[in-house]
């Protein structure tokens, strides 16, 4: 039996046994700990084709570990490129997107337009970014490309396995501004319906409301209504892929920008998907709220918007 000691790729079968210290850690990140420099693309195949297993069947990658369980690693051989080449100036620009930093974790304002991991035509990721300025740091969770906003790494395994317990119980309150086609029928609207991940005709990935879907909960609170458009502030309980795209568009709101969900035309100067992750509430290591606000290129949409109502 291996030890949590080993680290890396390796030519063998090993068999992991996971300690005290790792209960309640998703399996890939698991894995990713592990190995160390395997790409995350790979360890998902290893995953979903079945090669590893725990305490002898089959798992998905999010599957949490308990102590005691028994983790099949296979021979794994993978000769890593040279570091990514990154564009000029970006790790600055994320360092200088730090907004707080502790011990435990690192909170960070991601720029919309930045995936989390390179792969599927991109290049580079954020996590390529990250590598360079601290190797340790894990995110916690994550937001899509074209979602800007407050993102958490923690800084060392006992913290990224804390704040992922707090997510999956709900005890971190997050909440998105957004820009939505038309008018909402309250000042609240509560969207509990459960989401499903499908691929369409043209093999893309989207997530579709349906019964068989993961339970997701959302709610809208009008801020301002600028003529076709509604100004909103949304709390999101449960944090699934494209929860606020997908509930918007269910409800014929989708958000503006939205190349995926949305076929009506953008607002004027709009160039992005208007969806910015503003608040964080976290309830570990103490109650504490992060906030970040509006890029300036949506403060201008939205400027732009009350300049036509007074026009």
């Amino acid at each position: 039996m291996s030890s949590m000691s080993d680290s890396g790729p390796m030519s063998e079968v090993r068999h992991v046994k996971v300690d005290d210290n790792r209960t309640g850690q998703r399996l890939d990140n698991f894995l990713m700990s592990l190995l160390g420099n395997v790409p995350r693309g790979l360890v998902y195949r290893l995953v979903r084709t079945g090669q590893v297993r725990v305490n002898g069947g089959r798992a998905k990658p999010m599957k949490k570990l308990r102590a005691g369980d028994e983790v099949r690693i296979p021979p794994i051989r993978h000769d890593r490129p040279g570091k990514v080449e990154l564009p000029a100036g970006l790790i600055d620009e994320i360092r200088a997107r730090i907004i707080e930093q502790t011990g435990d974790y690192v909170v960070l304002d991601k720029p919309s337009g930045l995936a989390m991991h390179g792969g599927s035509g991109l290049s580079f990721g954020l996590m390529d970014v990250i590598e360079r300025i601290n190797s340790e740091w894990r995110p916690v969770h994550r937001l899509d490309r074209p979602t800007s906003g407050l993102l958490i790494m923690a800084c060392h395994h006992q913290a990224l396995v804390r704040l992922q317990q707090a997510f999956s119980r709900r005890e971190v309150e997050k909440r998105y501004l957004t820009l939505v086609c038309g008018h909402l029928d309250e000042a609240v609207v509560t969207v509990d319906k459960p989401l499903k991940k499908i691929r369409d005709g043209s093999g893309q990935r989207r997530i579709v409301v349906s019964e068989d879907g993961q339970s997701a909960r959302s709610h809208f609170r009008v801020l301002e209504q600028l003529g076709d458009y509604s100004f909103v502030e949304v709390e999101s309980e449960t944090g699934r892929t494209h929860q606020i795209r997908a509930h918007a568009a269910a409800i014929n709101h989708p958000v503006v920008g939205d190349e995926l969900y949305n076929d009506q035309p953008d607002p004027p100067g709009l160039k992005r998907l208007f969806l910015h992750a503003h608040y964080l509430r976290l309830s570990w290591p103490q109650d504490h709220v992060v906030s970040s606000p509006l890029p300036q290129p949506l403060v201008e949409v939205l400027d732009g918007l009350r300049g036509l109502l007074k026009g």
